[in-house]
């Protein structure tokens, strides 16, 4: 994988990570105006999870989940709303870190995936 495709390529990874966790994607890369969520997934008790990947080589200025600002954590929520409709469904916002290493090659190699569960939770109205 080059790594001038790594946000896909760490997608992909955070997807295949939920499948055999036990999760089913629902959807992938759902766009509305002004927002994006990278994966929709149902858990096993068949919960939406809004997932907002985030995909890095270092830590040096911070966790990948820091780049989850409250304006991002904002248009996130905007956008799980426009998915479903509505607020009274159960819902998550969960956050999944991808760290990877860049080889010589151009590749990258994936070392490490942190899944936080419930990452933020603001007001749903």
């Amino acid at each position: 994988m080059n790594t001038k495709n790594i946000g896909n390529y760490g997608e992909g990874a955070a997807a295949a990570y939920l499948e055999y966790k036990g999760y089913s994607i629902v959807k992938r890369n759902f766009r509305i105006r002004g927002g994006e969520i990278d994966i929709i997934a149902k858990d096993e008790d068949g919960r939406l999870i809004f997932v907002e990947v985030k995909t890095r080589s270092r830590t040096d200025y911070g966790a990948a989940a820091e780049y989850v600002n409250t304006s991002k954590r904002e248009r996130l929520i905007k956008t799980a709303l426009a998915f479903t409709g509505r607020a009274d469904i159960d819902m998550r916002f969960d956050i999944i870190e991808v760290y990877y290493s860049a080889t010589v090659a151009g590749n990258a190699k994936i070392t490490r995936i942190n899944h936080i569960k419930n990452a933020f939770q603001e007001s749903i109205d």
